[in-house]
C-alpha cells in the first residue's frame, strides 16, 4: 500500500542541529468527504492535467499551478512559491469530482489540510462524460494551516493544456536518496521503499540510491560510510558500515523514523511491484569493488522490468575515478547501462548512457550537443535552487535533472 503525504502522525518532533523541529502532520477530525464516491475514471484524470490560474489563495501558492496526475492514485499539483506541492485522493460523487489531502512547502516545513471540488457545472459533467466540446476547469474549495481545518478560499482555474514540447519530451525528475532527505523532514527516512513511495507524488519519475557493500558481499542502501545519528536511531553497533554482515545491519540498526535498512534487491522489487518510475540511478558509494555484485542485479531486475512490459531505465552510476576503473575492469562493460558522473572523454570511454554533470559547471551547451550528437542523454546533479532550477530548465537542454526538491522541478517543467 502506498503512503499518503503527510498523514501517518499528528505530530512529530525532529531534532536537527540541536534544534527541535515541530513537524505536523495534519488529519481531518470530521470523517472524509470521499466516503460513498466512486473512483475518476482514467479519461477523466487526463483531461484535467494542465496549468492553471490561482486566482484565491496565490499569497500561499503565487500565480500558477501545475494539475498533474504524477501518481495513478494522487493528484499533485506543483505551485511555485517555496516549491509548495498539494496531494490530494479524489472521487466521484454524482457530476461533481470531490478531493481531500494535504499541501506544503518543500522549502519549509509549513503545511495544511485541503479540500477542493471540481462542480458539475465548473467542468465537472464534462471530465466525466464523452464531450469533444472545449470546456473549462475549475478547482474550489479551501484549506488551512497546520492543524486548523480548511478554512481559506482557493480556487484554481484551467488556462492550458501542457505545451506539446512538454508532452512529447522524456524529462527525467529524478529524486535525490530515494525521494528526499532526513533533513527535509517528510517523516519517513532516506534512502528507504517509504521514501519512494513518496517520491512520485512530488513530482518525480526516477530515483538516486546509494549503494553499499555488506561485509558478506550483500548490496545495500545507505549513504553515509558510518553509521551515525543523522541517519539511525541508537544503536549497538557503530563505525564503518560495511565492515558489518547484511544480517547484523538489518537485526540490529534502525533507520531515524524506524525502518530497516534495505537491500538492493528489495528496492528494486519494490520499485517493479508498486510505482511507475521509469529511472533509477544506482550511486555506487561503496569502499569497495563492487561491481561484480550489483551488475547481476541491474541486469535481472532489467530483464524482469522487460518480461513486466516496463518502461524502465536502471544504470550504474560512476561518480569516481576508482568506480570508473571497476567498471572497466568488467569485460563487457560497454554492454551495461550506466552514467558516468565525470568527464565527457571518460564518458565515451565507458560508454555511458548518460553523461551526469555537476550543476555548478553551468548549462555547458557546447559539451551538451556533443553528447547529445553521440546518442547520450545528460541528467545535471545536485540541483536544488529554484532560481537555477528554472534556469536550467528554460534556458538548458538536458534530459533530467537530479534534485531533493522535485516539486520545484516539476513545476518549471510542466509549466513551461
Amino acid at each position: 500500500m502506498k503512503k499518503f503525504l503527510l498523514i501517518p502522525f499528528t505530530l512529530l518532533l525532529l531534532i536537527s542541529c540541536n534544534n527541535l523541529v515541530d513537524i505536523i502532520f495534519p488529519e481531518f477530525r470530521d470523517g472524509s468527504i470521499l466516503e460513498g464516491t466512486t473512483p475518476i475514471p482514467d479519461f477523466s484524470k487526463s483531461r484535467m492535467e494542465g496549468v492553471y490560474q490561482i486566482s484565491e489563495g496565490s499569497e500561499f501558492f503565487k500565480d500558477k499551478a501545475v494539475v498533474k496526475w504524477v501518481d495513478p492514485d494522487l493528484l499533485s499539483i506543483f505551485c511555485e512559491k517555496d516549491g509548495a506541492y498539494i496531494v490530494l485522493r479524489g472521487g466521484v460523487s454524482g457530476s461533481s469530482l470531490l478531493f481531500e489531502g494535504t499541501w506544503r512547502y518543500s522549502y519549509g516545513t509549513e503545511t495544511g489540510l485541503v479540500r477542493l471540488t471540481i462542480p458539475a457545472d465548473k467542468g465537472g459533467t464534462e471530465l466525466l462524460g464523452d464531450s469533444t466540446a472545449n470546456f473549462t476547469v475549475e478547482f474550489e474549495g479551501n484549506f488551512g494551516e497546520g492543524n486548523d481545518q480548511p478554512g481559506k478560499s482557493l480556487k484554481i482555474n484551467f488556462t492550458r493544456k501542457f505545451s506539446s514540447s512538454v508532452i512529447n519530451r522524456d524529462f527525467k525528475i529524478v529524486a535525490h536518496r530515494g525521494g528526499g532527505r532526513n533533513s527535509d523532514y517528510l517523516g519517513v527516512s532516506e534512502n528507504t521503499n517509504d521514501m519512494i513511495a513518496l517520491a512520485e507524488q512530488r513530482g518525480s519519475n526516477g530515483i538516486e540510491i546509494d549503494i553499499k557493500l555488506s561485509k558478506d558481499g550483500i548490496p545495500f542502501i545507505y549513504h553515509d560510510s558510518d553509521i551515525n545519528l543523522r541517519l539511525v536511531q541508537k544503536s549497538i553497533i557503530w563505525g564503518k558500515i560495511e565492515d558489518f554482515t547484511f544480517l547484523q545491519l538489518k537485526t540490529l540498526i534502525t533507520l531515524k523514523h524506524g525502518e530497516l535498512i534495505e537491500s538492493l534487491d528489495e528496492m528494486l522489487e519494490y520499485v517493479l511491484n508498486n510505482t511507475k518510475l521509469k529511472f533509477v540511478w544506482l550511486d555506487m558509494k561503496s569502499g569497495k569493488d563492487d561491481m561484480a555484485k550489483v551488475i547481476p542485479i541491474q541486469q535481472e531486475y532489467l530483464q524482469r522490468a522487460a518480461a513486466m512490459g516496463r518502461d524502465i531505465e536502471i544504470l550504474i552510476g560512476l561518480p569516481t575515478q576508482d568506480k570508473v576503473d571497476q567498471f572497466l575492469a568488467v569485460p563487457n562493460f560497454k554492454d551495461i547501462n550506466s552514467l558516468c558522473e565525470l568527464s565527457t572523454d571518460i564518458a565515451r570511454q565507458t560508454n555511458a548512457e548518460v553523461w551526469g554533470p555537476r550543476w555548478t559547471l553551468g548549462l555547458q551547451t557546447p559539451e551538451v550537443d556533443a553528447m547529445h550528437s553521440e546518442g547520450r542523454e545528460i541528467i545535471t546533479w545536485t540541483l536544488d535552487d529554484p532560481n537555477w532550477i528554472k534556469s536550467f530548465v528554460q534556458d538548458g537542454d538536458f534530459d533530467g535533472i537530479l534534485t531533493n526538491y522535485p516539486t520545484a522541478v516539476a513545476y518549471s517543467y510542466y509549466v513551461q
